[in-house]
């Protein structure tokens, strides 16, 4: 008999262990469980060491409170690592650093825009917490051929929102490509979040020349602070200046 492992993230203790308990109780499921993020990618990596990989995690949505933010950045698989105490950023790191594990997002209540930045951030499914043991478990199974369940109700909502997350995508790619090369890298060191003297230092540029290309920037992509040009750049896919490692050439770098 092929055995399924199951690993239940919830900080609930008691619905953990007792859903925990529930699917143990099925002749081919082996169940683990851990009460938030960093504990859920710790029992991930000890799994993989000790050779016995997890195939499915349950995610409660709304771990470590509720209605927490996905960072932009995940929607394109670019930038640092998400930050795990919530629930669906917790599905964006399990998929980035465990991509044979599926996830499914466990929820209290149904929402069409959280279910679909759970399936942008990688998520198979989103159940709801109180469903039956029977179709959580035929969700756990059908996840593991490839299949993606989400609520019925639910479809016509996360297809609106997944459409609109595309529109609002291709029309910030499309400005970004409206940058000049030299603008473009700027965008990327803002994007890693150094400022102007950093990114002056970085670039062997001045600060006066810098400020000139973040405005720059800022007008091509209409937008007025750095904060939203961030967010415009990450929706587009631009990614970040690596801090370390990352060799800029002094030739053909001059403004």
């Amino acid at each position: 008999m092929v055995r399924i492992r199951v690993l239940v993230v919830d900080d609930h203790r008691i619905f953990a262990e007792s859903l925990a308990a529930a699917l143990a109780a099925e002749p081919d499921v082996d169940v683990s469980a851990a009460g938030s993020g960093p504990a859920a990618l710790r029992c991930l990596e000890r799994a993989v060491a000790e050779g016995r990989r997890f195939d499915v995690v349950l995610v409660d949505a709304d771990l470590g409170g509720p209605a927490g933010a996905v960072p932009a950045q995940r929607e394109s698989g670019s930038g640092p690592p998400a930050p795990t105490s919530d629930g669906i950023a917790l599905v964006a790191g399990v998929r980035l650093a465990h991509p044979g594990v599926r996830a499914v997002v466990l929820a209290e209540r149904d929402d069409p825009r959280r279910a679909a930045l759970a399936l942008q951030a990688g998520a198979s499914g989103w159940v709801a917490k109180d469903c039956s043991l029977s179709r959580l478990l035929a969700v756990i199974r059908g996840v593991l051929r490839e299949e993606t369940h989400l609520p019925p109700a639910l479809l016509t909502g996360v297809l609106r929102e997944l459409t609109a997350a595309r529109k609002h995508r291709t029309d910030s790619e499309r400005l970004v490509e409206s940058l000049t090369p030299r603008e473009h890298e700027v965008l990327r060191c803002m994007v890693a979040g150094l400022g102007r003297k950093d990114v002056a230092a970085r670039l062997f540029l001045s600060p006066h020349t810098v400020r000139t290309h973040m405005q720059n920037v800022l007008g091509k992509l209409g937008v007025h602070s750095t904060l939203a040009a961030v967010a415009l750049a990450r929706r587009a896919g631009v990614r970040p200046a690596e801090l370390a490692g990352d060799v800029v050439e002094r030739s053909g770098q001059l403004a």
